[in-house]
């Protein structure tokens, strides 16, 4: 069992990951595989909409005789970087209320 990954969430993650280092697309899509569950075919998707949406920006470097698409966060990137991580953390806090019991002693008052 596990649990979907949305949109904004698939987004924010590989936002992080790009923060980082300037990174590829295979390599982004490994590093992501250690959370979640995804391939190549749905990682592209969300690189392009993030590039088209200004968070993105790619340039090309030759890696063993062909050239290799690299992806870099833009200032307007780590903007929503930023918003993202701010709805995580009151999402997650949210989230941890309930299911792992974190602030039970609210729920009784409710």
């Amino acid at each position: 069992m596990g649990f979907s990954i949305n949109a904004g969430l698939l987004d924010a993650m590989v936002l992080s990951i790009v923060q980082n280092n300037d990174t590829y697309g295979y390599e982004i899509t490994q590093y992501l595989r250690k959370a979640v569950d995804i391939s190549e075919s749905t990682l592209y998707p969300v690189l392009r909409r993030l590039q088209k949406n200004e968070l993105l920006e790619t340039y090309d470097k030759e890696f063993m005789g062909r050239n290799r698409r690299y992806y870099r966060i833009t200032s307007q990137g780590n903007d929503s970087l930023e918003e993202y991580r701010e709805e995580w953390r009151s999402h997650k806090k949210k989230i941890d209320s309930i299911l792992l019991n974190e602030g039970a002693e609210n729920n009784e008052q409710a």
